[in-house]
């Protein structure tokens, strides 16, 4: 559940990023993304022609178990237990570190908004579903499979997700911080 403080910062960046966007209209190296309102945005390409997102999510040998399916029963006066798929921090200094090395911009990004992040929201809900029932005998056969589907991806499948941003950022807002759904 997010707290106040959560969609105060939601809004907050989808707002920067998105005035980022908008600030060169005038520029020629622009085009107009429909962000679902009824409103048209002049994007800056350099801004998502640039961007690289960077997430992690676990495959398995085996199709993991559902969320539904891992949920516990749990009565009130019991502590809570940290769950292993709790995330650490999301950007580790080394990281850090080497991106600022080789000059690139580190963009602001929400805590607690998978909504928000392309690879999130676009890329593994596809990959989820298509490594859905399958199972492999060892990790090569796997990671043969993973490559053999991100090959056979359509770069505009990447250009849809990226772009898909700015709608995303313009119904956060709308929705006063809240998550927006998928």
């Amino acid at each position: 559940m997010l707290t106040e403080d959560h969609k105060l910062q939601r809004i907050e960046i989808s707002q920067r990023l998105l005035q980022r966007c908008q600030q060169d209209n005038g520029d020629e190296d622009t085009t107009h993304i429909g962000v679902g309102s009824g409103e048209d945005f002049q994007a800056n390409n350099n801004l998502l022609d640039n961007l690289i997102t960077g997430d992690e999510t676990w495959v398995h040998l085996n199709t993991p178990e559902t969320k539904r399916d891992s949920m516990t029963w749990k009565h009130p006066s019991f502590p809570v237990t940290k769950s292993s798929k709790c995330r650490g921090p999301l950007l580790n200094n080394l990281t850090q570190q080497w991106l600022q090395r080789y000059g690139w911009e580190i963009l602001p990004h929400p805590a607690h908004s998978p909504d928000l992040a392309p690879s999130d929201f676009h890329l593994f809900g596809p990959l989820k579903r298509h490594l859905g029932g399958m199972a492999f005998e060892t990790e090569d056969d796997l990671i043969s499979e993973l490559r053999n589907w991100f090959d056979n991806l359509d770069v505009d499948f990447f250009r849809v997700g990226i772009n898909s941003s700015l709608s995303r950022w313009q119904k956060c807002i709308d929705l006063h911080g809240d998550y927006v759904e998928k």
